[in-house]
């Protein structure tokens, strides 16, 4: 999907902090069909709702998962050894991760995650469950490599460290935009590093669009407020009342939909800028993408993650994986 050609963007005042989400915005709106990057989702009201998502009955992944998790400690701690520094991708509230820590016997934990203060919120219940384990929390977009030598303490910088990316959140990328993302939690991480790694697998349809459409409607809820935070944060005056919850399986992609549809022809603002949609047209806010274990192998290779232990439930509906990072080597 290409920015509509007659779009033209200022270059970003340098003080004002919603600025890569104001020209995400604009962009994706300007486009056809329209869309917004599924990680403007997760501010705190987001996160809180994502956070019930993962209790519902209907939604299987985090549950699944956890269960792996759990029944696969033994195995997975010999996979990957003590003592590593674990730094976890995109933590959120990082209820999966006493279940890693407990397992892995860690030198320290680092928690990355855009929303600031519910991660720090989740850091400080951890801190209090692991007194002893230093403990970071650090609001950054982990998908652009990042330099952790300054977040971690002196006795710990030159551990081995151990990438933690669960519930199936790679799924969120589209494959190039995944290994992109894969390339650079190898260099955030350096020599020597793993990755422990979830990924919901291929399943029935049915099964699928009911893990997102669930009966209470949450996970609408957590679609609109996206929406939502435009008007609150950009000055958008998107009438809420004039969207509704979509979410679809796509065989061909492999993928499940979200997207927020227009119940009628509406117009309205964002920062200014006016938008227009027809009846029925959408605005595409988020994917989420299934795997195999072949396909979920080529995957991690071609970002630079070599698969060397592979868990999956007794229905197998959903995989960990852990894998080492490549040395740099030529290819035939």
């Amino acid at each position: 999907m290409a920015p509509h050609a007659s779009l033209m963007l200022r270059e970003p005042e340098a003080d004002n902090a919603n600025e890569p989400f104001l020209v995400d915005v604009l962009r994706g709106l300007a486009q056809s069909p329209k869309v917004i990057p599924a990680r403007w989702f997760y501010d705190d009201a987001g996160s809180a709702l994502f956070e019930a998502i993962t209790r519902l009955p209907e939604y299987y992944p985090t549950r699944v998962e956890s269960g792996i998790l759990t029944q696969s400690a033994g195995a997975i701690a010999a996979a990957v050894g003590p003592g590593r520094v674990v730094v976890e991708f995109g933590a959120g509230s990082a209820a999966k991760t006493p279940l890693m820590l407990d397992a892995i016997a860690p030198a320290a934990y680092v928690a990355l995650d855009i929303s600031g203060d519910f991660l720090r919120e989740a850091c400080a219940r951890l801190q209090q469950r692991y007194p002893a384990l230093p403990i970071t929390a650090l609001e950054a977009d982990f998908m652009h490599p990042l330099d952790l030598a300054a977040t971690l303490p002196a006795t710990v910088k030159g551990l081995p460290k151990l990438g933690f990316f669960p519930g199936s959140t790679i799924g969120n990328l589209a494959p190039a935009a995944s290994v992109d993302l894969l390339r650079a939690m190898r260099t955030t991480l350096d020599e020597g590093a793993m990755l422990l790694i979830g990924m919901d697998r291929v399943k029935p349809a049915a099964v699928l669009t009911r893990a997102y459409n669930d009966k209470a409607g949450v996970t609408a809820a957590f679609n609109l407020n996206l929406a939502a935070r435009i008007n609150r944060e950009l000055g958008g005056t998107i009438p809420l009342e004039a969207l509704r919850h979509r979410a679809v399986w796509n065989a061909e992609l492999s993928r499940i939909e979200m997207h927020l549809e227009a119940t009628r022809a509406l117009s309205f603002a964002v920062a200014a800028r006016a938008f227009a949609m027809a009846a029925g047209e959408t605005i595409h806010t988020e994917n989420s993408h299934k795997y195999e274990p072949g396909t979920a192998t080529m995957l991690l290779i071609a970002g630079g993650w070599t698969p060397v232990a592979h868990f999956t439930d007794a229905d197998e509906r959903f995989m960990v994986i852990v894998a080492e990072a490549q040395p740099p080597r030529l290819e035939p």
